[in-house]
């Protein structure tokens, strides 16, 4: 059945996580932003007192300076002005150390959640991380707790004052006419159910808008990282195309959510002029009786507006709620995903000091979805010896690479280091003890001696140079713009693949590891270059045991043993001698392979 496309997903009622759920896991994962909330609360009350302040002090302008018994009295005026300017001034403090409280502990907090989500991520297994796309994984880190931190540190704020207008507000209120509060809070009380129907909607549509921000991100990552390609293959318009749709879908989702936010906050306008014109029906009926003086009639509409103002702000926050809660929902999302491959913890062991000695014990493997594609593997490979690993492309020599290293574990069976199941090896001893180093030689973007630092970082750049000595690489780094310092670019990209290989094998020299696997590390360096590396590496890894997963099979026959897959099974093994003497096996057919392109390279 053939996958559903981003589109058509869309289509698909979607129904999230409930937003106070959300929000309850939220706090919960940011334990920060409870710090001192009863304060800032405190001081939002306190914050809103100047707002209320000014109804107030017309109330008392009217009905005992204006409109005085005696006719107007200046001097009441003066002092009504007088002490409204001195609680401006002391809610205009509250309102600094507010928000000055709300922005440190928004920004701790979310600092706090952006490690531990990186940190997860990077817990995560490889194949986890392989099935979702870079870019929506970089984006949970970065452009949803962005929306998370932009919502507290603006939207909090705007909460939190309209929440302490609100209550000021109700109980001056209530103080002036329980009558006309009833009637405010009568034509709202619509305003509750509608909150809760534009709420859920909105939820679905931020959501939708969450994942597609995700799927831009990763699309343009994507074609940012393989321009070289899209170039080499004539495929910019058909990338220009993808970017295109996905920026579509991201259009598309973002006016429906927009739609959505506008009915609110029409509805908000609404409810809001049906309170006024009942306050000012309702208000005109007390005053003619008599219930009511001309300042506090004249006070109440102000203190309708001020009711008025949160309510409405609160339609509009809802927006840039249900946005925040859903990057909230997609950070939460990831951090709910159990890593597969976890230390050990408190329950770790150390791998025994000394040369290490492999065993595989009937370990099968599958990739999610996919055939097994190693089948009942059982070997050892005695310590301090150089084996290579060879096999058609697919026969699961990565595969076995990686569950050595514990990249990844099997789905059946265990593999043991020195008699400890690594499962049971803390991921402090295994890195330190066991180094891979990938096909890609993957670097960092910095210079090529942090590189090296980044498997011994005390190195002095002394004892980096003698490593590459020690190598055969001196004249080549003494060759580079700037020897060790020279940077070599995102990924390495300033420099060639074969230099990336090098400088990828020289930062596994210096780590030392007591069992190094190289995954097919020297198939990007030219002959010239892996002649040398190949003497380097015999004197490199005397002493300490050796995996090389081979694609030259030059490795093959410097090796001690050669282990044979073929469609995931281990179907030979031995020395390259014996292995060679039987030219139908399937060792003897790849070594003959491997020596017809050898001489037609050399032709």
């Amino acid at each position: 059945m053939p996958m559903p496309t981003e589109a058509a997903r869309d289509e698909v009622a979607v129904q999230p996580e409930p937003a106070m759920r959300t929000l309850r896991r939220g706090l919960k994962m940011s334990p920060e932003l409870r710090v001192g909330l009863a304060g800032t609360l405190g001081l939002a009350v306190l914050a809103t007192i100047g707002r209320v302040v000014v109804p107030v002090a017309v109330q008392q302008g009217v009905d005992h300076g204006l409109r005085a018994p005696g006719g107007p009295d200046l001097g009441a005026t003066g002092r009504i002005v007088a002490v409204t300017l001195l609680v401006l001034s002391g809610t205009l403090f509250c309102s600094y150390l507010m928000n000055v409280r709300l922005f440190t502990v928004s920004e701790t907090a979310l600092a706090n959640v952006r490690t531990r989500t990186f940190r997860h991520i990077h817990d995560l297994s490889m194949l986890h991380q392989q099935a979702e796309r870079r870019g929506s994984l970089v984006s949970r880190v970065t452009g949803d707790v962005d929306q998370i931190s932009q919502f507290l540190q603006w939207g909090g704020i705007i909460l939190l004052v309209s929440l302490g207008q609100l209550i000021v507000t109700t109980a001056v209120m209530a103080t002036y006419s329980w009558q006309l509060t009833l009637v405010v809070y009568l034509a709202f009380a619509p305003m509750i159910f509608a909150i809760r129907f534009f709420q859920r909607r909105l939820s679905r549509a931020y959501d939708t808008v969450r994942r597609h921000i995700g799927a831009l991100l990763a699309a343009v990552g994507e074609s940012v990282v393989g321009a070289e390609v899209i170039r080499a293959y004539g495929v910019a318009r058909r990338t220009e195309e993808r970017l295109d749709a996905a920026i579509e879908r991201n259009r598309v989702a973002q006016l429906r959510a927009m739609r959505t936010t506008v009915a609110s906050f029409s509805v908000g306008e609404l409810v809001a002029g049906l309170a006024l014109v009942g306050v000012i029906v309702v208000g005109l009926r007390l005053g003619i009786d008599g219930t009511l003086s001309v300042g506090r009639i004249t006070a109440f509409l102000f203190l309708v507006l001020l009711f008025i103002q949160p309510v409405q702000v609160a339609t509009e926050m809802l927006n840039e709620a249900q946005n925040a809660i859903a990057g909230w929902r997609r950070v939460l999302d990831i951090g709910d995903v159990a890593p597969d491959v976890a230390d050990p913890g408190e329950h770790a062991g150390d791998l025994p000091a000394g040369p290490i000695e492999v065993r595989f014990e009937h370990v099968d493997f599958a990739y999610p979805h996919g055939p097994t594609v190693l089948r009942d593997v059982d070997l050892t490979i005695r310590a301090q010896s150089r084996v290579a690993v060879v096999g058609e492309t697919g026969s699961g020599k990565t595969t076995f690479a990686k569950l050595l290293t514990r990249l990844m574990d099997p789905a059946e069976g265990r593999v043991v280091l020195s008699g400890v199941p690594l499962s049971e090896v803390g991921f402090g001893s295994l890195r330190r003890r066991v180094v891979m180093v990938p096909q890609d030689g993957f670097l960092f973007d910095t210079t090529v001696a942090a590189n090296l630092r980044f498997a011994r970082p005390d190195l002095s750049d002394e004892a980096l140079l003698l490593a590459f000595q020690e190598l055969g690489l001196a004249d080549w780094v003494a060759a580079l713009p700037h020897g060790i310092d020279t940077p070599v670019g995102e990924r390495g990209e300033a420099l060639s693949v074969g230099e990336r290989q090098l400088v990828a094998l020289a930062r596994a020299y210096v780590a030392d590891p007591d069992l190094l696997v190289l995954d097919e590390a020297t198939s990007a360096v030219d002959p010239a270059t892996e002649v040398r590396l190949q003497r380097t590496l015999d004197a490199v890894t005397r002493g300490r045991t050796t995996v090389a997963i081979a694609h030259r099979l030059s490795t093959a026959q410097a090796a001690d043993e050669v282990i044979v897959f073929d469609r995931g099974e281990v179907v030979q093994r031995g020395p390259h001698a014996v292995l060679v003497a039987e030219p139908e096996s399937v060792y003897g057919k790849l070594f003959a392979s491997w020596l017809d392109q050898t001489r037609e390279v050399v032709a």
